[in-house]
Formats: structure tokens, C-alpha cells, sequence
């Protein structure tokens, strides 16, 4: 508790000052971007969870994959607490089936459909916070930001591992995850924004895998998308990452609670880490110094 009232007081305090003394007068002051990872991306939920207490709302957000569609519901207004309840208790079959290989083992079709049930908004542009969510561009073999278009293809698109999920069609070019560029997607906002908060949830770690398509498969994919994040992960201001995630699979729908817990576990220590940092906790020291005198007059 005693860190949640730090926080509360002056986290808020700090990241504006860091803001104002940059001056550097960008489209955003703040920035969240929000890596894929499968099930992995409830974690992202816990990172919302912090936010909320803390007060703090995004001025963008920047999403891949599973952290476009986490991304997506909370530009949308949903809190973290509905966005949990959404995915708690589903099984795998509810958002995709097995079909005969053509372009993809599952098809996504129920998830494309759920998708536009539950987001209010139509379009990208039409929701609450400003959203990137980034694709590839199979047919081009290039990265694509849409900033714009129809919310269920696009965040389908981004959800669609290849060779797993079938290509999303959308203006006549197939697209698929956006992780095979831009998993993490903290270098799509960092020049539009003052200070960026970053949640990777795709760490590979020496752990046991399944010896069968599915586990190689997530495993050949966590590689590749563990090579296209290390220079993402150095332009954060704040890294919310932790090993812990590696113990929860691609297809993890069982353990949505424990996935979101270990997400804000690790949001909560990573705002501590950035409390802790010696030009900021001698700031920490002084804005308390100067509210004690304050109240004391």
C-alpha cells in the first residue's frame, strides 16, 4: 500500500516534470506500446490495472498481435477489470476451429466475429485513444501501421501467425502478424511522444517446450520475434518485463487471473525500478521535502 500512495502522489508529479524539462513539444506526452505474445497478452491487462491507479491514461497506444487486440479494448474504454472478464473462462475453440490446411491450420473466423461484438467502435479512428496497430504485409513482405480502417480485420490481421491463421484480406492484400517486424512496436511512437511506457510480454527463456507442431511452432516464433525487440526494448522510459511470462503458452486461456497477476506484478516493479533511479529519487526526496513544509505551514 505504501507504494500505490507513493505512486498515487507523485508518480504523476514526476513523469510530468520529466515531460516539461524535455520540452521538446511532441503530438503526445505519453506513449503505451504493447508487445504480442499469445495468451501472454493478458498480461497487458495488469499494465492497465496500474495505469488506472495511478491516474495515468495514454495518449496513444501502439500495439502487435495479442497486444493490439489488449490495446484496441482499452482505447475503447473498456477498464481493466471488464477487459479480464471478457477472456476468462473461454476455451480455444470459441475463437477458432480446425480446418483443412489451405493457408492456415485454424480458421479465425469466430474471433474476427467476437472481436465485433465486443468493440464498440467501428473503425481505428473512432476510438477513445489513438491506436497504431501493426500488421505485415505478406504480399509486399514489409511492415504496415494502420492508424485507420475496420477494427475486427485489422486486429484479426495482427493476431494471424502465419501458417497457424489464415492471411486477413483487407483492400485486396493479404496480412498477417505484425510481430514478424515490429513486435514490440515501442520505435513506431517514440519520436511522437515525450515519454513511453513499454509492455514486452514475449521474453524466451531455457524452458521446456512441446515436441509437436504447435510447440515448435511457438517456440520458431518467439525467436523471431525476440530479435526484432532488443533495440525496442532500450527506447522505453519505463519496460514492464519479466522471465515469469515465459511460463504461460501461445494458446494459455486457462490462467487469464494468473497471467494479468504477474502483469501487474511486474508493472508494479517496474514503476518502482524507475521511482528508484537516483536523479529521480533525489526529485522523489525534494517534491516530498517541499509538500512537507507545506503542510506544516
Amino acid at each position: 500500500m505504501l507504494f500505490l500512495l507513493i505512486i498515487n502522489h507523485t508518480f504523476v508529479q514526476l513523469l510530468l516534470y520529466r515531460m516539461a524539462y524535455k520540452q521538446e513539444n511532441k503530438k503526445y506526452k505519453l506513449g503505451l506500446a504493447l508487445s504480442g505474445g499469445g495468451a501472454r497478452g493478458f498480461a497487458h491487462i495488469g499494465v492497465f490495472k496500474l495505469l488506472e491507479e495511478c491516474g495515468l491514461r495514454p495518449d496513444v497506444i501502439v500495439g502487435t498481435s495479442a497486444g493490439a487486440l489488449m490495446g484496441a479494448l482499452y482505447a475503447d474504454g473498456y477498464t481493466s477489470g471488464e477487459i479480464m472478464s471478457l477472456f476468462t473462462g473461454r476455451e480455444f475453440s470459441e475463437f477458432a476451429s480446425v480446418q483443412f490446411p489451405r493457408m492456415g491450420l485454424f480458421d479465425s473466423s469466430k474471433f474476427h466475429n467476437y472481436i465485433k461484438k465486443i468493440v464498440r467502435a467501428e473503425k481505428i479512428e473512432d476510438l477513445q485513444i489513438p491506436m497504431i496497430v501493426m500488421t505485415t504485409n505478406l504480399d509486399y513482405g514489409k511492415a504496415h501501421a494502420f492508424g485507420k480502417g475496420p477494427v475486427a480485420d485489422v486486429i484479426t490481421a495482427s493476431c494471424s501467425v502465419p501458417i497457424l491463421f489464415n492471411p486477413v484480406i483487407i483492400d485486396g492484400a493479404c496480412y498477417v502478424d505484425g510481430g514478424l517486424f515490429h513486435n514490440f512496436p515501442v520505435s513506431i511512437i517514440r519520436d511522437k511522444c515525450d515519454a513511453v511506457i513499454g509492455s514486452n510480454v514475449s521474453p524466451v527463456v531455457p524452458d521446456k517446450y512441446n515436441k509437436n507442431i504447435l510447440g515448435i511452432a511457438e517456440r520458431s516464433y518467439h525467436y523471431l520475434f525476440r530479435s526484432n525487440t532488443e533495440q525496442d526494448r532500450e527506447l522505453c522510459d519505463i519496460l514492464v518485463e519479466t522471465n515469469e511470462f515465459g511460463k504461460y503458452k501461445m494458446f494459455d486461456l486457462k490462467n487469464v487471473e494468473l497471467i494479468v497477476q504477474v502483469g501487474y506484478d511486474a508493472a508494479v516493479h517496474a514503476f518502482d525500478e524507475f521511482l528508484n533511479n537516483k536523479p529521480i529519487a533525489r526529485l522523489i526526496k525534494s517534491f516530498s521535502a517541499k509538500s512537507a513544509n507545506r503542510l506544516s505551514l
